[in-house]
Order: C-alpha cells, then sequence, then structure tokens
C-alpha cells in the first residue's frame, strides 16, 4: 500500500509542475533566460549555459520533493 502511495504522489506532483509549466507559458513568463546566464555570441556561433536557471529549478524542486517526503 505505501509503495501505491508514493506513485499517486509523484503522479501528482509531475502533473502539478507540467500545469504550473503551461500557466508560465500561458502568461508569458520568459523561461530558461534568467539575468546571470551565460550567452555568448560571436559570429556564427553561440553558446548558451543556464547557470541561474539551473539554481533556480533546483532549488524549486528541492522544496517541492522535501515537501512530499513528509
Amino acid at each position: 500500500m505505501s509503495q501505491r502511495w508514493n506513485m499517486g504522489k509523484l503522479l501528482v506532483l509531475i502533473g502539478l509542475a507540467i500545469a504550473a509549466v503551461g500557466l508560465a507559458i500561458m502568461l508569458g513568463v520568459p523561461l530558461g533566460r534568467l539575468p546571470g546566464d551565460i550567452a555568448v555570441r560571436r559570429g556564427n556561433f553561440s553558446f548558451y549555459f543556464p547557470i541561474v536557471t539551473s539554481i533556480v529549478l533546483s532549488i524549486l524542486l528541492t522544496l517541492i520533493f522535501s515537501l512530499f517526503r513528509r
């Protein structure tokens, strides 16, 4: 019974995350282009490293998973 309960919580979490991303896109929130992300453009070469986006996403996922762990 415990394993099914954990799977149910995980599916709810995934559904909420998908809904949150969809809502952000509908509202026009720029995802993945935060200040502090590294972008280099030289001629026909471009490099993008989303360091701040990765940190923010990591913090949010840590908080969400810690709430569901209890």
